[in-house]
C-alpha cells in the first residue's frame, strides 16, 4: 500500500500541476466520446492503451466485461451504460477484452464455482458465447477454447447493448457505434470485430480509415 499512497502524493505534487489547465476545465463537467467497458483485470489500464487523457473515456469496469441483457432491474452495469448514453451522449462504445482472462477460463466450468455464487450468477451472462464455442469449436484444446471464449463474449456482449431501449435507438438512427476489442497484454496488439469479415483483425486494419493522414 505504501507506494499507492507514495504515488498519489507525487501526483499531487508533481503530475496535478503540470495539467492544472486540463483538471481545471475537468472539474465542473465531462463530455467523453467513448464508454470504454472493460475487465476489471489488474493488467487492464484503459487510458494507458489508448494514451487517452482523463475526460475522453468514461470507463466501466467487471469481471469478464459483461453487459448484462436489459431488464427492468436496477444494475450497475445497466445504471452506468444508461447514464453514458442519455446523458452524457457518448457516441462510441467499446466492448474490450483480453488474453488470459481468469473471468472468461471460469465460465469455461461453471459448475467449479459452487463458492462463489455471486461470480458464478454474474458469468452466467457468458453463457451462450460458451454455447457457440461447443457448438462451433468442439474440436480445440483448452487454451484454444479459451482464446476463442473471450472473442466470442465480446461478440456476445455487443449483441447485450443492443438490446437495451436507448441504444437500440441510437443504433437505428446511426447516432451511436458499437466496437469490439481483444487487447493482447503480453504485445500490446489489440484485435479489433470486424462483422463483415466474421473475425477479430488488427487495429489498424480495421480503422485504417481513421489512420489514414486524409482523415
Amino acid at each position: 500500500m505504501r507506494h499507492i499512497v507514495q504515488g498519489a502524493v507525487k501526483f499531487q505534487n508533481e503530475a496535478f500541476p503540470q495539467r492544472a489547465a486540463l483538471f481545471n476545465k475537468l472539474a465542473d463537467q465531462q463530455s467523453p466520446e467513448v464508454l470504454f467497458i472493460t475487465c476489471s483485470d489488474s493488467r487492464i489500464d484503459p487510458n494507458l492503451i489508448t494514451q487517452a487523457d482523463p475526460g475522453e473515456l468514461f470507463i466501466c469496469r467487471n469481471a469478464g466485461n459483461i453487459v448484462p441483457p436489459h431488464f427492468r432491474q436496477a444494475g450497475g452495469m445497466t445504471a452506468s451504460i444508461e447514464y453514458a448514453v442519455q446523458a452524457l451522449e457518448v457516441k462510441h462504445i467499446v466492448i474490450c477484452g483480453h488474453n488470459d482472462c481468469g473471468a472468461m477460463r471460469a465460465a469455461m466450468n461453471l459448475d467449479s464455482l459452487s463458492n462463489f455464487p455471486h461470480v458464478c450468477d454474474w458469468l452466467a451472462h457468458s453463457e451462450a458465447a460458451m454455447a457457440v464455442i461447443d457448438h462451433k469449436h468442439g474440436h480445440l484444446d483448452e487454451t484454444q477454447r479459451l482464446e476463442a471464449l473471450i472473442e466470442q463474449n465480446v461478440i456476445l456482449q455487443i449483441q447485450h447493448l443492443a438490446t437495451h431501449p436507448y441504444i437500440a435507438a441510437r443504433l437505428a438512427t446511426d447516432q451511436i457505434h458499437l466496437h469490439g476489442w481483444v487487447y493482447d497484454i503480453g504485445t500490446g496488439a489489440i484485435r479489433a470485430w470486424d462483422a463483415g469479415a466474421d473475425a477479430f483483425v488488427p487495429l489498424t486494419e480495421h480503422y485504417s480509415d481513421l489512420l489514414s493522414t486524409s482523415a
